[in-house]
Order: structure tokens, then C-alpha cells, then sequence
């Protein structure tokens, strides 16, 4: 039998249970739903001790936490929709998709660390806008009076209950939060997607990747250092040149490096834009409100010569180092034109410290890559792709970004997949390779794609960048050329599924 079980009567014609109350006012104009709720259970539970909270889901967190059980009273007098929601990719998806509900009204038995609760989660109105609130009621003893001291031993559990409930929503749990449109998302196939990034598939000069490892990582291990010589524990990096060189899939691996940390935990948010229903400067300081409360994390702005505009740059300036505190925030700008930063962050030490260039590959860095994709196709019987190609490839692709060099490989083979005749060459001589198709269809796919960076050229000569006078250029080591953007996102946007959630007005501090 429930502990509740002599406080609450629902019946199935409503009457003045307080599932009836909510039907009634449901049917009706809806001002008020809080109002009539806290009249309801106050009139069906006197002697309860009652709290209310809204914005976490108690729900959620039970499904997450081994601690916390429930179970749904009135199963007939509840109003909850059941969804379902398919995955995330309609091909080749990891699974069938899941179920879930939205509670509208339910009450439960709910158990928190061997403490016991009747709650109430109700979906109403407040005027024009919509609300959900959950109210939390604590059964009084078997005398049926609570003294002062039972009420505060009571609010005391209901308060520990709200405190990690609600901390529990601000964490992420393998997930990314990502800012879009005003809104932070929880985006979990983005960090699934982080997980399969590797330095290994990073052709870069060891020198620079060992520093950019040591730059990011060593950040998060360096508080007492930064301390000892009483410096602002925080730090910008900037990834810049030409698109298709390693900026994204670099920030990808460092992402991936730090989701593997325990001590402290380190997180990642992700900047898309700073638009908002309240303009972007409303944006820039919900990012900035979030980071610091998740601090130590991965700030990551990426484009950012397009998010921090002529229009906002000062407010941008002002959450960067002004008067609040940005401890434990690393922040990694990206951007394809370093010309068209504004000095304040290009020149600006003590905003973004360290730049890094991510040029065109050398012969050396095409050669590898070659063999990077020498060694991946090493198995595959339709391809013919002995070492001496590699340095051949690498001749004949001079300027081409790593992005270009992709695109000539994956042209290639699909060329070679769709011909289902073809069968490996039956030698293997550095004189020759007359024969050996992959050879043949690279270098006409290499030849297009010269053709196209040309036609590109001429196109950015046509209708060059000039910098304005409030924002003086900066020379750029290739500005020469301006290289279409093969690059991925660092978001994988052919896919997902992402509900808004409202994130922003919790101010836990996830780290001290």
C-alpha cells in the first residue's frame, strides 16, 4: 500500500480529487495553472508538506540516476502522450529508434536515496505561455501534525532532491551542448561522432601537432601553475588558413582527447551562431553564462570572422576579459581568413594567445596522406596501389588543400567501385603503370580538380575581400587563393534529432 493512500482519492468522475480539478480547469480558458494546482493538492493533502519547482524533469533524471525509482499512481486519471522517435539517420542507424513521453499531468511515487515523495508533474499555462511544474510532497508522520522541525527535516530532502536533479540536467552526459537559434542542445550523436577522431588521421608537422596537443591539453592541467604566478586561468587559440587543412578534424581530436579526462572533467560547447530571440548580443551572453558555469571546458567558435560582427564585437570584447571572471575557459576560434578578423581578436594578445596556421600541405605532408590512404586500401583487391604512387601523387598535386587531395581519392575509387570488371594488376614494377587503373583515374580527377581551383581563382579575384577601414587587414600567407570549403562541419548536420530544452536559467556552478 502507498504511503499516501489516506491523503489522496481519485475518482474516475473527477468530483474534487485534484486530478479532477486540473480536467476541469483543462476544459476551461487557462490563465493561472500553478494557482489552481497549489489550491487542489492543498485542499486534497492539508497536512503535506508541499514544494514547487519547475524546468527539471524528475523523470529524466530517475532514468538516469540508479538511486531514483518511480511509479505512476492513477495510471487512468494521468494525461501522457507516448512518442516515438526515430533515429537519427534513416540508413545504417545504430538502432530502431526510441520511445519517450511528455507528461501533461501524472502523479507518482517517487523515491530519491531512500526518501519518499508524491509528485505531481503538470504541463499548464501562464497567460500566453506555457509551463510545466512539478510539486513535491512530503507525508506527514503518523500523528498527522508536523512539528517545525519535521517541516524543516522535510524541505531539507525536497531541497537535496531539486540540487541534484537539477545538477544533473546541467551536466552532459556523453553528449556535446551545442548553441543554435538562443537555444543550448544536448547533441549526443555529435559526440559519438567526436569518438571516432584520431591524431593518427591528422597529417600535420609533428612539431606543430606535439604543440597544439601540449597548447589545449595542457591547459586543463596547468590551474595551480597559472595561479602560482597569479595569472587569469583562461586562454584563446585561433586555427586559421586556407578550408580544408586539418582545422575541424584537429579540433575534432582535441574534443575527443579531453572527453576521455576524469580529473576534472572536462566538457565541450559549440558555437554556431550567436543569433536569439533577443538579438545576438542576448546570445553571446548566454554562451559565456553557460561556459563559466561549466568550467573548465572547451569554448569552440567556429568561423569566427562571421559570428563576431562590427555589430557585437564590443560586446563579444566585453565577455571575453571584462569584469567577470572566465576561470577554466579555453576558447579555440577557427577561421578560413585571418584578413578578415578584427584586430581586437587577431592582434589582441590577451584574448587569443596562440595562433596556429594550417597551410596547404608540402610535398612531405602529401606523401603522407598518400600513404595514409595507401595503408587504408592496403586489403581491397579492386585496387592497385603499390608505394611507388604515392610520391607521383604528390607531385602532381601541388597547392591542392588536404581536402582537395580527398576528394581525387574518393573520386577515384568510386569510379573504380562502379566498374565491376576490374581486377588487380597482375605486377608490380616501378617502370610502369600503364595499367594500373587507380593511377589512371586519379590523375583525371586531379586534372578536374585543377580545373576547378583555376575557375575558383578567377572568380575570388573577381570579387576580392578589401577590409574596411575599421577593421585594417592583416596579411594572409595565401591570399592569393580562397579554396572551396570540402571541409566538414564540425556537427554532422545530415541528421539528428535535438529537443530545445531551457538550460540557461540554472546557475549551479558544475566546478569550484
Amino acid at each position: 500500500m502507498s504511503p499516501y493512500d489516506d491523503y489522496i482519492h481519485v475518482s474516475a468522475g473527477g468530483g474534487g480529487s485534484v486530478s479532477g480539478k486540473y480536467f476541469e480547469h483543462s476544459t476551461a480558458k487557462r490563465i493561472y495553472t500553478e494557482a489552481l494546482m497549489i489550491e487542489a493538492i492543498r485542499t486534497q493533502h492539508p497536512k503535506h508538506h508541499l514544494t514547487i519547482t519547475g524546468q527539471i524533469d524528475l523523470l529524466d533524471f530517475a532514468a538516469g540516476r540508479a538511486d531514483v525509482s518511480y511509479q505512476l499512481r492513477e495510471p487512468k486519471e494521468s494525461h501522457i502522450n507516448r512518442l516515438y522517435l526515430p533515429p537519427a539517420r534513416r540508413y545504417n542507424s545504430d538502432g530502431d529508434g526510441t520511445w519517450g513521453q511528455r507528461v501533461q499531468f501524472g502523479s507518482y511515487d517517487y523515491t530519491f536515496q531512500d526518501m519518499q515523495f508524491l509528485v505531481y508533474t503538470v504541463e499548464g499555462r501562464d497567460g500566453q505561455y506555457f509551463s510545466r511544474s512539478s510539486y513535491l510532497l512530503v507525508a506527514p508522520p503518523e500523528s498527522g501534525e508536523m512539528s517545525l522541525e519535521q517541516k524543516a527535516a522535510a524541505q531539507q530532502q525536497t531541497d537535496a532532491l531539486i540540487a541534484a536533479a537539477t545538477k544533473w540536467s546541467v551536466d552532459l552526459h556523453d553528449e556535446v551542448l551545442v548553441f543554435d537559434n538562443g537555444f543550448w542542445q544536448k547533441n549526443k550523436e555529435l559526440w559519438k561522432n567526436i569518438q571516432k577522431a584520431n591524431w593518427a588521421d591528422v597529417i600535420l608537422e609533428e612539431d606543430r601537432k606535439k604543440a597544439i596537443i601540449e597548447d589545449v591539453i595542457g591547459f586543463f592541467d596547468s590551474e595551480k601553475r597559472y595561479a602560482e604566478f597569479e595569472v587569469p586561468w583562461k586562454r584563446g587559440v585561433i586555427f586559421y588558413g586556407p578550408p580544408g587543412n586539418g582545422k575541424t578534424i584537429s579540433t575534432k581530436a582535441l574534443m575527443h582527447d579531453l572527453s576521455k579526462r576524469v580529473s576534472p572533467t572536462v566538457e565541450t560547447l559549440y558555437v554556431k551562431s550567436f543569433n536569439s530571440y533577443m538579438g545576438p548580443e542576448e546570445g553571446i551572453r548566454q554562451i559565456f553564462q553557460r561556459a563559466r558555469q561549466m568550467a573548465p571546458c572547451l569554448l569552440i567558435l567556429e568561423d569566427i570572422d562571421s559570428l563576431v560582427s562590427v555589430g557585437v564585437r564590443s560586446y563579444f570584447f566585453n565577455e571575453v576579459d571584462g569584469l567577470e571572471s572566465n576561470h577554466g575557459i579555453l576558447m579555440i576560434g577557427s577561421t578560413n581568413h585571418l584578413e578578415r578578423l578584427d584586430p581586437g581578436i587577431a592582434k589582441r594578445p590577451s584574448r587569443f594567445d596562440r595562433k596556429y596556421f594550417f597551410d596547404n600541405p608540402d610535398t612531405d605532408e602529401r606523401i603522407q596522406y598518400c600513404e595514409y590512404w595507401r595503408h587504408k586500401l592496403a586489403n581491397n583487391d579492386k585496387v592497385d596501389f603499390p608505394k611507388i604512387l604515392s610520391p607521383k601523387i604528390a607531385d602532381i598535386t601541388d597547392n591542392f588543400s588536404f581536402a582537395y587531395l580527398k576528394e581525387a581519392f574518393v573520386a577515384a575509387l568510386l569510379v573504380i567501385v562502379a566498374k565491376q570488371d576490374v581486377r588487380r594488376a597482375s605486377y608490380r614494377t616501378d617502370d610502369s603503370l600503364r595499367n594500373n587503373m587507380f593511377w589512371a583515374e586519379i590523375k583525371k580527377q586531379i586534372e578536374s580538380l585543377r580545373k576547378e581551383m583555376e575557375e575558383e581563382s578567377i572568380e575570388q579575384d573577381d570579387q576580392s575581400y578589401t577590409p574596411t577601414s575599421d577593421r585594417p587587414g592583416i596579411p594572409h600567407p595565401h591570399n592569393t587563393f580562397s579554396w572551396p570549403d570540402f571541409s566538414s562541419s564540425l556537427e554532422d548536420r545530415s541528421g539528428g534529432l535535438a529537443g530545445r530544452f531551457d538550460y540557461q536559467h540554472y546557475s549551479m556552478p558544475r566546478y569550484m
